[in-house]
């Protein structure tokens, strides 16, 4: 008898997935090196990123996800995005809402979300995963972000995304 797998209503091709993928539609690991890439501008000024794994128009919904580096004294303002996001400090000290963040700290935001004001008191790194938002549905912006020949004014950049 043919099994289906309740999830992906596909057909079993291995029970139990113990010797291989589940179904067709089951995917293996995918893997990146950060030497493997060169760090490109973000968005604000002082920083910049390493994004492993980001959306494209043929896999929307691949997390955002690398790491971004800080020079100290680089900020962003408050802003809001519709994704959701954790953020893992890797090293450096961040100033967020009048709390200091180092080495160790994660940070959740859910979807919808608004980040603090955030300034670097120190060189630093963290590692990002952005993500489709269970609530909104709404996935992370890699173009045109992560990934600027030239970054816009800060006047000129959107508070929502």
């Amino acid at each position: 008898m043919t099994q289906i797998d309740p999830v992906t209503k596909k057909k079993v091709i291995n029970e139990e997935g113990r010797d291989g993928p589940l179904t067709e539609d089951h995917q293996s690991m995918r893997t990146c090196h950060e030497d493997e890439l060169n760090w490109t501008n973000l968005r604000y000024e002082g920083q910049f990123a390493k994004m492993m794994f980001h959306p494209t128009a043929e896999d929307p919904t691949i997390p955002n996800a690398g790491i971004v580096k800080y020079e100290k004294g680089s900020s962003h303002p408050l802003h809001n995005h519709y994704f959701a996001q954790v953020w893992y400090i890797l090293k450096g000290s961040f100033l967020i809402d009048g709390n200091v963040y180092e080495k160790g700290a994660m940070i959740f935001h859910p979807d919808p979300h608004f980040e603090y004001a955030l300034k670097t008191l120190e060189d630093g790194e963290i590692l990002y995963v952005q993500y489709v938002g269970p609530h909104t549905r709404k996935g992370a912006i890699y173009d045109g972000r992560f990934n600027v020949d030239k970054r816009k004014k800060l006047e000129d950049e959107t508070t929502a995304s």
